[in-house]
């Protein structure tokens, strides 16, 4: 994965640094979701944030700057809710269960962040967007680990070469609610959804719940 990239800001406060980025992340992600990111000026993201252009260019140097924090600051937040669902003290077959759950929770709450990184990403340069859509490798990583765990302990079967594999299907199943929503909707609720997708993904590990 690309080495993440550091952002100039011309104060060097990390306090404030921090906090006008978010006020800086939160109004861009109301702006590029209703307007799209070309579409959306600076200017309007610093008023929306509450403060001056001049203010604005203090902590970044272009608006590809903000879109890359607001994409870091979404995988940054799917993360660390998914983190939240994981319990390693079960099996690794339980501890799949409740992460595939939590991520799909999680895919369903972040739905318009989420479609916003595939939409704009693609602005970026090249380097950065890398960085960006690798962060998803990273969240994959923990199902990974997960079904490594349940191969462990033997509650999942499944051939070490195929672990990435199902991780990354994991990860395209969760997110086929953000992306195929508009037509799931009409068949499933989010608990029916999340049920199906679970025990699929499940009966092809040979997964063991007790």
């Amino acid at each position: 994965m690309n080495k993440k990239r550091a952002v100039p800001s011309l104060v060097k406060d990390p306090y404030l640094v921090e906090k006008r980025r978010n006020q800086m992340i939160r109004a861009a992600v109301r702006l590029f979701a209703e307007k799209g990111f070309h579409k959306t000026t600076t200017r309007e993201i610093a008023k929306a944030a509450g403060f001056s252009i001049g203010t604005l260019y203090e902590y970044i140097e272009t608006k590809e700057d903000v879109l890359y924090l607001v994409c870091e600051a979404i995988h940054k937040e799917v993360e660390e809710r998914l983190r939240e669902a994981i319990n390693y003290s079960h099996t690794g077959a339980e501890t799949l269960k409740s992460a595939i759950k939590g991520l799909i929770q999680v895919m369903d709450e972040m739905q318009d962040d989420v479609l916003l990184i595939y939409q704009e990403a693609k602005s970026l340069p090249n380097e950065t967007m890398g960085y960006v859509l690798g962060r998803e490798e990273e969240i994959a990583k923990h199902f990974e680990e997960i079904i490594r765990k349940g191969i462990e302990d033997g509650t999942i079967t499944l051939e070490e070469n195929l672990v990435k594999l199902m991780a990354e299907n994991i990860m395209v199943l969760a997110e086929m609610w953000t992306f195929r929503r508009w037509a799931l909707r009409k068949h499933y609720t989010l608990e029916e959804f999340t049920e199906r997708q679970t025990s699929l993904l499940l009966k092809e590990l040979q997964a063991k719940i007790d």
